[in-house]
């Protein structure tokens, strides 16, 4: 009953901002044209359609505020007006009262807010669909930032992660191609990002495995965590000052390198994903700011880590060789890749696949950013994923969000970027780390642990080996053969003993009969 009202509440926003109409509007079909007429009778949209695009997601809650997040930085994709509205959701989203984040405070630690803080701040310096953030000064002078959790924000994500699931299961029921998208599995991964956002404890701890993993790369500023006022429901870090990512022309007056940050920020996201294997997945412009502070002039401070992303080793690997092969066209690589990996099946001719995905991506090479819209490629790359049965797999998910983040700040930065050729040199580095002498080498330091405890069991251990060679202990085949075979021999031994007996008996009462007669 939840997921119905919730469902008609959605269908009553959608009708209220009129999203009906703007989605009927984009098609150019005479019928759809009347339709679109016929429906805006009775209804006054006299705000512009981006605006009423971002009010609509603002009022369906935190899950549909994400998904604005995401389309904003998409501007290939989106007409001006409606990105520029969408921008708006990166970090302007109504803020919730200021009581209201005092009360948490205050309850998450026990007594008033002024005893906390020696100077707090109740008007936020910025909110978003999660959390709100507040500066404040500790009691030792130190200038610290406290975000605060949204209230009753579990209820509201979890009734609409009901109607996705809904929705996911629909999609399967009703399609092949939903099927192999594996929308219930996607949505699932969506539900744990979702609530790790709401444990600010996990988004702090996240927060410092980014700061250790970033320290020696000199390119990205991560507030320090002030662990004894962290809290479930509240977050407490060092303040930093730097200018948003989007004010470029402020930067480019400040004398910041724009073309350099560029650059810094691909090694940033790749260093990220194939070095370590744990990326902030959330890079949206409202998130990143610039330092120009002397000491660290032109790095990039990186804000909200509430969602991280993570690799296996198999993954890194895998993603590292296909992109290593896209960038050298080696395109057969490619297809034997998506082979090898269980993506495709296992009786996919190469050839086919190699020429398919060579026609996407072959017109985009040696083009500059402004030139390529992976949005498209990707789109390309799904219409031929669909033609292979390829099945997505939900665990990339994220790093295809990220990635499309990555696409749309390079764009805006430096519209002249070659995204191929700036992150080539950094895939082919860690390739060779990964199958180098280096890497044989770290190996054999980590497992050096181990084989300290093993060498002096050696001697005892190849002796024992080499008598078990001498003597080879009979197979569990064997073993079991021969047990059968004693059961065997019992049961005919006893079915033999038992004829004798009555043989015996026989002859037995026949003497007895015959004495008697005589």
């Amino acid at each position: 009953m939840t997921r119905f009202f919730r469902g008609v509440f959605i269908l009553w926003v959608v009708l209220r901002h009129g999203l009906d109409e703007l989605v009927l509007s984009s098609f150019s079909h005479p019928w759809l044209q009347r339709l679109t007429r016929l429906s805006r009778m009775g209804r006054k949209l006299a705000q512009p359609r981006g605006e009423r695009l971002r009010l609509a997601l603002e009022s369906l809650g935190p899950i549909f505020v994400k998904f604005g997040q995401v389309l904003s930085t998409r501007r290939d994709l989106l007409p001006p007006d409606i990105a520029d509205e969408l921008a708006r959701l990166q970090d302007r989203v109504p803020p919730f009262s200021s009581e209201v984040a005092v009360a948490t405070i205050e309850r998450a630690f026990g007594r008033p807010v002024d005893q906390v803080f020696a100077q707090f701040d109740r008007t936020p310096v910025a909110s978003a669909s999660i959390a709100q953030v507040h500066f404040a000064v500790l009691s030792t002078g130190r200038e610290v930032a406290v975000k605060v959790l949204r209230p009753n924000m579990l209820p509201v994500i979890e009734k609409d992660l009901g109607l996705m699931r809904v929705m996911a299961g629909w999609v399967e029921r009703l399609s092949a191609d939903g099927r192999r998208l594996k929308p219930r599995e996607v949505v699932a991964e969506f539900d744990k990002y979702l609530h790790d956002e709401l444990d600010l404890l996990r988004e702090a701890s996240s927060a410092a495995q980014l700061r250790r993993n970033m320290q020696d790369l000199n390119l990205v500023l991560i507030p320090e965590m002030v662990w004894d006022y962290c809290h479930a429901d509240v977050m407490v870090m060092q303040r930093m000052t730097g200018v948003p990512i989007s004010q470029i022309e402020r930067l480019r007056a400040a004398g910041v390198d724009i073309k350099k940050l560029a650059r810094d920020g691909v090694t940033l996201f790749f260093t990220q994903v194939f070095r370590d294997g744990f990326f902030h997945a959330d890079m949206h412009p409202g998130n990143i700011q610039v330092s120009l502070a002397p000491e660290t002039f032109g790095r990039y401070i990186s804000l909200d880590f509430g969602i991280v992303g993570t690799l296996t080793e198999f993954d890194k690997e895998y993603l590292a060789q296909n992109f290593t092969a896209f960038f050298q066209r080696d395109y057969k690589r490619v297809a034997e890749l998506h082979i090898e990996s269980g993506w495709v099946p296992g009786d996919t001719r190469v050839d086919e696949l190699e020429a398919a995905i060579r026609a996407v991506c072959e017109p985009y090479f040696d083009r500059p950013l402004k030139e390529i819209s992976l949005g498209m490629v990707l789109m390309r790359l799904f219409q031929t994923s669909r033609r292979f049965h390829v099945e997505i797999q939900p665990q990339l998910v994220l790093l295809q969000k990220t990635l499309l983040n990555i696409e749309g700040l390079g764009r805006q930065l430096d519209p002249d970027l070659d995204l191929w050729s700036t992150a080539k040199p950094f895939l082919e580095k860690w390739m060779l780390e990964q199958v180098g002498p280096e890497r044989l080498w770290q190996q054999l330091k980590a497992e050096a642990p181990q084989y300290a405890k093993l060498l002096p069991a050696l001697p005892r251990l190849l002796h024992a080996a080499l008598q078990r060679q001498a003597h080879p202990e009979p197979s569990a085949e064997l073993l079991a053969l021969l047990s059968e075979q004693r059961r065997t021999n019992r049961l005919l031994q006893a079915v033999i003993y038992a004829g004798l007996g009555f043989v015996a008996g026989i002859l037995a009462m026949q003497v007895y009969l015959h004495l008697r007669w005589l």
